[in-house]
């Protein structure tokens, strides 16, 4: 049987679905990417949003970078500007159109620093300076702590106010080096492996405020990496924005978004640490008391077992006596119910025997009735035997050869009744009562 298609899809999705799933899908297969192409139709809006369109020479896209990011930006995007974005491919569902969301944008002549930077990344990553398994764990509650930055950054005020409002007991180091400019990285590697040297920090926190990729390079430089590496004290990061990475972030220990968000990672609120001694004394003062209330509870328990060997050789008496009169009752009791069973198997026993003299005198007669029709039936037998063989008598074919006849057959042993299946010269052969006897026929007659 052929079957119809319908018509009607399976389902019928509303303009709202379709425009959710194409944007998940949009989102799914590019969820960051770099972008590269001329600013066009730039517009700011009140709000603080930057809407613009990307273009080239064969195509466009419009392009939406929210204020919370335009805000990292240390110049003004502007109308034939050429850049280099990373961003979302998504749909705006509402007008149903495709955008890119806008992450982070730089100048489009970055691109060889970028460029260089992925190389350093990618030839660290093989190298392994990446690897978790050299990531050293930050200490839980640091005797000092070190920061490696310029005395003259404004990070350098930010770490400082987070490290004492968050816990001002903890002493702090500070080991200056240039953060930009020619010879920063000799710097801040001389600040790093000064402050291994001297091993006076349980942490170290090298910082710097944002900047553009220019500004922040010092920090994607292979020799300062292999100074992060090598340095035996935890070493956090908190450079630039959340959205800058540098080579330095990945090789240290730890990262932190920004230089604040490392000096909170660097050092325990006092406020918890109070609160977590608050609550330490009071389980352990808890458990205290419960222990000791346990320790009493089993010494009043052990006192209750502590009985006098008299006292105890007498109850053991006092319970073997008790064990022995129960086992002699209820053996008498299995007795007794044994007795009461036996008689009551003797009593059914007798009424269901029926008398013997009775039983006796109908075998008796059953033999006698038995062998009278034995009798009977050997002398029914032989007289039918009689009659059947006076009858075979009858038929008997040698009796009929006793009175003169004989019986003819041929070669095959075939009975001749006549002689129209006889030619002259044929053998035959004849029974007679008494023997037999082959012949040769001379002639026939009919």
């Amino acid at each position: 049987m052929t079957r119809v298609s319908s018509p009607f899809p399976a389902e019928i999705l509303t303009v709202s679905a379709l425009a959710r799933s194409v944007r998940d899908l949009l989102e799914h297969r590019y969820p960051l990417a770099w972008v590269a192409g001329e600013i066009s139709n730039c517009v700011r809006a009140k709000s603080g949003h930057l809407y613009f369109s990307l273009k080239d020479e064969l195509a466009q896209v419009r392009c939406v970078m929210f204020r919370n990011r335009g805000q990292y930006l240390d110049w003004e995007p502007r109308e034939g500007l050429r850049v280099e974005v990373r961003a979302l491919v998504t749909l705006y569902e509402a007008r149903g159109d495709f955008q890119l969301n806008v992450e982070s944008m730089r100048r489009a002549g970055q691109g060889a620093l970028f460029e260089a930077f992925l190389r350093l990344r990618d030839k660290l990553e093989k190298e392994g300076l990446f690897d978790a398994a050299h990531k050293k764990p930050l200490p839980f509650y640091p005797r000092r702590i070190g920061i490696v930055t310029s005395l003259q950054a404004a990070a350098l005020r930010d770490v400082l106010t987070t490290l004492a409002r968050r816990n001002p007991s903890i002493p702090v180091i500070v080991y200056p080096a240039q953060v930009q400019g020619e010879g920063a990285v000799q710097q801040l590697a001389a600040a790093i492996a000064a402050a291994a040297s001297r091993n006076e920090c349980d942490v170290l926190i090298l910082c710097r405020g944002g900047g553009s990729i220019e500004d922040l390079w010092a920090f994607n430089d292979e020799g300062l990496a292999r100074a992060i590496h090598a340095c035996p004290i935890p070493l956090l990061t908190g450079i630039g924005h959340e959205t800058d990475f540098t080579i330095a972030e990945f090789v240290a220990d730890r990262r932190a978004a920004t230089p604040t968000a490392a000096a909170e990672l660097a050092s325990p609120a006092r406020a918890d640490l109070i609160a977590r001694i608050t609550a330490l004394r009071a389980g352990l003062s808890g458990r205290a008391a419960r222990k000791i209330e346990d320790s009493m509870q089993q010494v009043d328990q052990l006192l209750r077992r502590m009985v006098h060997p008299g006292q105890k050789l007498q109850n053991q008496r006092d319970l073997l006596a008790q064990l022995t009169q129960r086992l002699r009752t209820a053996c008498a009791r299995v007795l007794e119910r044994q007795r009461w069973q036996l008689l009551d198997l003797n009593q059914r026993q007798r009424a269901a025997l029926p008398p013997l003299p009775e039983w006796n005198r109908r075998v008796a007669a059953a033999r006698a009735r038995l062998a009278l029709a034995w009798r009977n039936r050997i002398e029914h037998a032989e007289a039918e035997m009689r009659a059947l063989g006076a009858h075979l008598a009858h038929l008997d074919p040698r009796a009929v050869l006793q009175r003169g006849y004989s019986v003819v057959r041929d070669s095959s042993g075939a009975i001749l009744r006549s002689a129209g299946t006889l030619s002259p010269g044929d053998a035959v052969d004849i029974t007679f009562s008494q023997g037999g006897a082959e012949a040769r026929v001379v002639r026939t007659r009919r």
